[in-house]
């Protein structure tokens, strides 16, 4: 009697394939929660260098004219001259102090003001709400700065000069 030789078949059956296919999936959703996770991080990040720069140059302007720029409650840039704009000296066009006021990185607007010139506020909207430099409520909710505007809802984000409170004027309020 001859024995018949049993073949193997070559190959993955659809059970492995189907275990394969999963895990490979929560790799990739854990990967782009990461993902976008770390472009809002460094949004925000962006953000506030931006208004750190700013605040450099709105000190050089104060000493060049002992005042800072007055726009009460602007959007638009400062001193008449808009975000994305170079920040010069409106009497001497020559005088720079910024070669371009910065823009929110996501589209969002910063937000200026200063009423007198002997202060200034500048304001953003961070995106990662678990930022540490966030104020937040006693229910762990972000609080916002009162009648601001950075394009899609109150700026939540405030520096000032240091003989001013970003919340003074613009009190902080639960969202």
């Amino acid at each position: 009697m001859q024995f018949k030789a049993k073949t193997t078949n070559k190959g993955f059956t659809l059970i492995e394939l189907l275990i394969v296919i999963v895990i490979l999936a929560i790799l990739m959703a854990v990967g782009l929660g990461n993902f976008f996770s770390s472009q809002t991080k460094s949004r925000d990040s962006q953000r506030k260098t931006d208004l750190q720069h700013i605040a450099q140059a709105l000190e050089i302007y104060y000493n060049d004219h002992g005042e800072y720029p007055t726009d009460p409650g602007s959007s638009t840039g400062i001193a008449g001259q808009e975000w994305g704009d170079p920040f010069v000296d409106p009497d001497n066009t020559t005088t720079l102090y910024m070669n371009l006021l910065p823009t929110d990185p996501s589209g969002y607007s910063y937000y200026y003001d200063s009423d007198d010139g002997s202060y200034f506020q500048l304001y953003a909207r961070l995106e990662n709400e678990n930022d540490g430099s966030l104020t937040k409520d006693s229910d762990n909710a972000v609080m916002v700065y009162f009648t601001t505007d950075c394009g899609s809802g109150t700026c939540n984000y405030g520096i000032a000069s240091t003989n001013i409170d970003p919340s003074t004027g613009h009190s902080l309020i639960s969202e």
